[in-house]
């Protein structure tokens, strides 16, 4: 059964149904859904989920009470009292053969709800794809392994990327990289990502989607705009020569932005600023790349020294890429922001508001809380 858990709501979804949960509630469950299957003492779940409080094993008796009587709508979900042990948790199995589900055995069926994915991808609609990712067993079709990753990676669930057992760590690694390098300082992701294209560690879509966007960012907010800017005929010949044109607003948005840090004049930015706005957001007025551009206008009008209009912009951008679903691209601009604010100090009223806004960002994602564990999969995996 496909079962999403939202670290940020503290729900539980499947079958189309949602359990809301209360913070402990939530841990206890998180704990023992990792460990689906093993049986922990009253002590031991005292120590994994309270660490550092000090309530009575009375505590977890009220709490997987309360559980159970949350979780029963959802069938073959069950929290198992193993007597003189603890406790356990059973995972609800569904029957998804053939004969139960005829859907899932339709081929045609699975390309359309690909397809229709793809679609909201393109668009930037990331709320749609996690409402039909959710509704799997519903309609009876199973995600494809690419969008079994790339759909946690666009809820922002680093914890299930780094728990993913199901899926190969080289599929997860790039999506993972990306928490890393916004986690941190461009200074400290510049040689890794640098590291990880010398390797080749990266599988070829992901080694080519860094190679043309992801890096332009680092170098750019490195303090090497003029990297960027060398780098950016690189990026537009794989485009050309691969056709994705797909790629060419968000690269012709980080393009700006280097200009923007290089100094470059002004006029060769609003030509670009004018293309990007009146001609591909235009033609292609999808929520991400809306989003996106308007927060790094809003930049370029801080620089200009248009700070009311500036923050009208920066917020707006950043409540589009909200709206979008789209969580690791919110952090990006967020990531942005500061990162610029280090280059160009503005008013410190206006940095403290985007920092306090980055860090609760990192961590409504877990970032901060998982930091190390991040940090250590991606320096084990550069050796």
């Amino acid at each position: 059964m496909h079962m999403e858990i939202n670290s940020e709501r503290y729900e539980v979804t499947a079958e189309g149904l949602t359990v809301e949960l209360l913070p402990k509630e939530f841990a206890l469950f998180q704990f023992l859904h990792r460990n689906a299957g093993r049986t922990f003492s009253r002590e031991q779940l005292l120590d994994k989920v309270w660490p550092l409080e000090y309530p009575v094993e009375r505590t977890v008796d009220d709490h997987i009470y309360r559980l159970r009587k949350k979780l029963k709508p959802i069938h073959g979900l069950e929290i198992r009292t193993i007597r003189g042990l603890g406790y356990n948790l059973v995972l609800p199995i569904s029957d998804h053969s053939e004969g139960t589900i005829p859907t899932l055995a339709d081929p045609e069926l699975h390309e359309t709800m690909r397809a229709l994915l793809g679609k909201y991808q393109l668009y930037g609609q990331g709320r749609s794809m996690l409402t039909l990712a959710r509704q799997q067993d519903v309609l009876g079709y199973k995600l494809d392994p690419f969008y079994a990753v790339y759909i946690p990676f666009v809820q922002g669930d680093l914890d299930g990327l780094l728990n993913k057992n199901d899926a190969p760590l080289r599929d997860r690694l790039y999506y993972l990289l990306l928490f890393f390098c916004l986690s941190g300082s461009p200074e400290r992701a510049l040689p890794v990502c640098e590291r990880m294209f010398a390797l080749e560690l990266l599988p070829p879509p992901h080694h080519r989607e860094m190679e043309i966007l992801t890096i332009l960012d680092i170098y750019t907010l490195a303090g090497e705009p003029i990297k960027a800017v060398e780098r950016l005929r690189l990026s537009y010949r794989i485009i050309a020569e691969l056709s994705y044109d797909n790629f060419i607003p968000q690269t012709a948005i980080a393009e700006l932005l280097a200009h923007l840090v290089a100094g470059s004049p002004e006029r060769k930015i609003e030509k670009l600023a004018d293309a990007i706005e009146n001609g591909m957001l235009t033609e292609k007025p999808f929520l991400r790349e809306i989003g996106s551009y308007k927060v790094v206008k809003g930049l370029w009008l801080q620089r200009r020294g248009e700070g009311t209009g500036a923050e009208k912009l920066l917020d707006e951008g950043l409540a589009v890429l909200e709206r979008s679903g789209f969580v690791p691209l919110r952090l990006l601009s967020l990531y942005r922001i500061v990162n610029y604010f280090i280059l160009f100090p503005p008013p410190l009223a206006l940095d403290r508001k985007y920092k306090a806004l980055f860090d609760m960002e990192l961590d409504r994602i877990g970032v901060t809380r998982l930091s190390d564990a991040l940090e250590a999969v991606i320096r084990g995996e550069l050796g």
